[in-house]
């Protein structure tokens, strides 16, 4: 007897017909029926909703709930579980025909790409009907803009179905990620669980770059805020690198692909700087086109080498968070991005429509966005910050939580905060002055002793990490070159002349 299909249509040209595979769905559920373990093949990104015809996906779905509850699935235990009356088909001989018209039980997986891809067609079909009927309706009321905006969200949600449908998610699902994580981790050479910032010594205190954290990086001007974001975005970048698991996803092994949002500097200056610090090159010598002929072939090898790296610039400077938000759902889209840099936040806006009003309000709806993007796309994000005046009204200018410029919330909802301080820059501009009454060798020892201070703070910065949500607070040391803007670690030598 021959499987009668339901939700089958007479016309050969309709869209369930060009866009389905009824055999792939009778197949898959065969082999689920013949081996449960099948399921592990497919459980990840196949859904009930992906089926076409009714009496399958009510089929899958409680196939996968007591599959998910660890119960043994046959013909017998489910017929059951299956409201006859309400499907209107014989329970028990239509799963024995399924199970006994499965080809092979090898290729579960097969069929279940078949069935999800031909989803997203379907689904892509009725998105770009939707557009279609949005943009005639609403012609003259809503801007183009809007509309764009509400079809690459459509998108973007149909890119994410099979892995962030479920909204909720049972604490032993969580714990066998948790662990899922910690093992991954174990093995990578760094044993860092996030991604690398490139740093040794900041890797080692918050464990690398965490997905969905809000990460801030806050300083007085001239600290080195963007020197920094492009450095951990440069060191991150090379290191990506990512090969196929066994069901055939691509799986990250080691750093990521990262998206700079730069509403300071323009994109060139942004490749500038990297390019200065690939090189050894100042950016001051290329601004002003003082270089040798050994310094093109520098920065010909140079440019030949990053030309494939995974950084990704958007350097328009007007952007709010909606406006971040598709373009950061686009790229994760377009190139699944696994880090966001911004610099910086004080130059970001809020939605239009609260533009004018106050700015520590402003600033709050910025960092609440910010961290719903970085949950929503399950990567970190980290935004550069201004810190207010008063650091510069204190003796001791190490940055403080309270020196957050214009809102709280920028600590409130922060995961990390890290403050970048050079003491060089403020003692740099204290050199001492001889005072009319003082004699020449008192004005010698206290100008030796500021050489001295100098001396031994030169290209040294301080990384405090002034909050952390699931880890210690600290400072670590870096060395800074300010004349190729590039931070790295301090070599041992210099390390072990550091007291804490």
């Amino acid at each position: 007897m021959a499987i009668k299909l339901l939700d089958e249509s007479n016309d050969p040209n309709s869209d369930i017909n060009k866009f389905s595979n009824l055999e792939a769905e009778i197949a898959l559920i065969g082999c689920l029926l013949w081996d449960n373990r099948n399921y592990e093949k497919v459980s990840d990104f196949l859904n009930d909703e992906h089926f076409v015809d009714k009496n399958n996906r009510f089929i899958y779905k409680t196939i996968k709930n007591l599959l998910d509850k660890n119960i043994l699935v046959s013909p017998i235990t489910i017929k059951n579980y299956l409201d006859s009356e309400e499907n209107n088909f014989d329970n028990l001989n239509y799963l024995n025909q399924i199970k006994d018209s499965a080809p092979s039980t090898q290729n579960a997986y097969h069929y279940g790409m078949i069935i999800y891809e031909l989803h997203l067609k379907r689904s892509l079909l009725g998105i770009a009907h939707n557009i279609i009927n949005e943009t005639g309706k609403n012609s003259s009321e809503v801007e183009s803009g809007t509309l764009i905006e509400n079809a690459e969200n459509d998108l973007y949600t149909l890119s994410q179905t099979g892995n962030t449908d479920r909204k909720f998610i049972q604490f032993t699902e969580a714990l066998n990620s948790a662990v899922g994580i910690i093992s991954e981790a174990y093995k990578r050479d760094g044993k860092i669980a996030g991604l690398p910032t490139g740093f040794r010594d900041l890797d080692k205190k918050i464990g690398g770059l965490h997905n969905s954290d809000l990460i801030i990086v806050a300083g007085r001007p001239s600290m080195g805020k963007t020197a920094f974001g492009t450095n951990i975005g440069f060191n991150c970048s090379i290191k990506f690198k990512e090969e196929k698991d066994s069901n055939g996803f691509l799986k990250l092994i080691d750093g990521g692909k990262v998206a700079f949002f730069s509403l300071e500097m323009s994109s060139e200056q942004l490749a500038t700087r990297i390019l200065a610090e690939q090189t050894k090159i100042s950016g001051d010598k290329m601004r002003k086109a003082e270089l040798t002929k050994d310094d093109f072939t520098k920065i010909a090898k140079a440019s030949s080498d990053l030309e494939k790296l995974n950084f990704i610039i958007d350097d328009n400077p007007v952007l709010t968070i909606p406006t971040l938000r598709a373009r950061s759902r686009r790229l994760k889209r377009i190139y699944n991005i696994d880090l966001i840099i911004i610099d910086y936040l004080q130059l970001m806006s809020g939605t239009s429509m609260n533009r004018n009003e106050n700015r520590v309000q402003e600033i709050s709806e910025i960092t609440r966005g910010l961290k719903a993007i970085a949950k929503e796309l399950n990567i970190p994000i980290i935004a550069l910050s201004q810190l207010s005046r008063q650091v510069e009204q204190r003796e001791d200018k190490r940055p403080q939580l309270a020196d957050l410029r214009e809102s709280g919330t920028i600590e409130q909802d922060a995961d990390v905060v890290m403050f970048i301080y050079r003491e060089s820059y403020y003692l740099e501009r204290l050199e001492p002055i001889k005072k009319p009454e003082e004699d020449e060798i008192k004005y010698n020892e206290r100008h030796n002793r500021w050489k001295e201070l100098c001396e031994d703070s030169y290209n040294k910065s301080e990384i405090i990490i002034a909050k952390q949500r699931h880890g210690p607070i600290g400072s670590i040391k870096l060395h800074f070159d300010a004349n190729i803007t590039k931070f790295s670690d301090l070599s041992t030598k210099d390390y072990d002349n550091i007291i804490e």
